[in-house]
């Protein structure tokens, strides 16, 4: 027992090792890169400049609808907000082929801090989100001639939060999983309720009282008030409020994780 306590790294070490890891393994892979700024751009290209054109005529009506927004304005911080947390979502999938590849019996059996380890390692998925995020930021902003440099910070800062808590809840549904097709599943059934819920592509007031519910309950929902109020001022939820959500739902899905992953042990 003496000599397994002195080999024990710090949590301090065991943390810094497991985020070093997870961006070593994003900046090798490329394509990953590519496929997160693709996707969402799909949407904003197709989708938004779609339906503003479908918007155009109603003309002064539509920015009321959008809460004094057009619509690619109104979209824009959902789509870099979407970026952050389908990024995050999907990062479990990392653990499903760690668990494959035998890595995750590794580090389970090694004398390490358990919640420094997996805190680590989503700490680390979240600042590989955030590189994708901070690129399709700039593009939208460069899009949209938006300048506001502390709009920008602070969006990043909101979308970088929203991917801690994603990471977090990816990484609890593929600590109780095996096979990569399942989690996919499993992903996306209750990411894409999640997205269309948040009020990143239509707004939640003129929603019926059932679907309202629903989105006050999703912690995305929060993300994205706050990525519009803090680049465009206009929010339908008053910010303190998402703050408090987001806060919320953060914190208990990292203490969720590392409850599940510290109980976690492979045959």
């Amino acid at each position: 027992m003496a000599e397994r306590e002195a080999l024990r790294p710090s949590p301090f070490k065991a943390f810094y090792a497991m985020t070093y890891r997870q961006l070593v393994r994003f900046l090798a892979a490329k394509s990953r890169i590519v496929n997160s700024i693709v996707f969402p751009l799909i949407w904003f290209v197709f989708f938004g400049i779609g339906w503003s054109a479908a918007f155009k005529p109603l003309g002064p009506m539509a920015r009321m609808i959008f809460e004094g927004l057009n619509y690619l304005e109104f979209l824009a911080p959902g789509v870099i907000v979407m970026t952050t947390f389908m990024g995050g979502f999907t990062s479990g999938l990392g653990v499903l082929w760690d668990r494959e590849f035998g890595y995750l019996k590794e580090i389970l059996v090694a004398p390490a801090s358990r919640p420094a380890v997996i805190l680590g390692r989503i700490f680390g998925d979240s600042l590989t989100v955030l590189i994708q995020g901070a690129i399709m930021t700039f593009l939208l902003a460069a899009f949209l001639g938006y300048t506001n440099p502390v709009g920008i910070a602070l969006v990043l800062l909101v979308a970088w939060i929203s991917s801690l808590a994603s990471a977090a809840l990816g990484t609890t549904i593929a600590l109780s999983m095996r096979s990569p097709e399942g989690f996919h599943m499993i992903v996306n059934l209750l990411m894409l309720p999640m997205l269309f819920l948040s009020g990143a592509f239509f707004p939640i007031k003129p929603l019926p009282d059932w679907m309202k519910a629903l989105a006050y309950i999703n912690p995305l929902t929060y993300s994205v008030e706050l990525a519009r109020t803090v680049m465009y001022n206009v929010y339908s939820i008053p910010p303190l409020y998402s703050v408090a959500g987001l806060a919320a739902s953060t914190g208990i899905l990292l203490a969720v994780v590392v409850r599940k992953y510290s109980k976690t042990y492979i045959a």
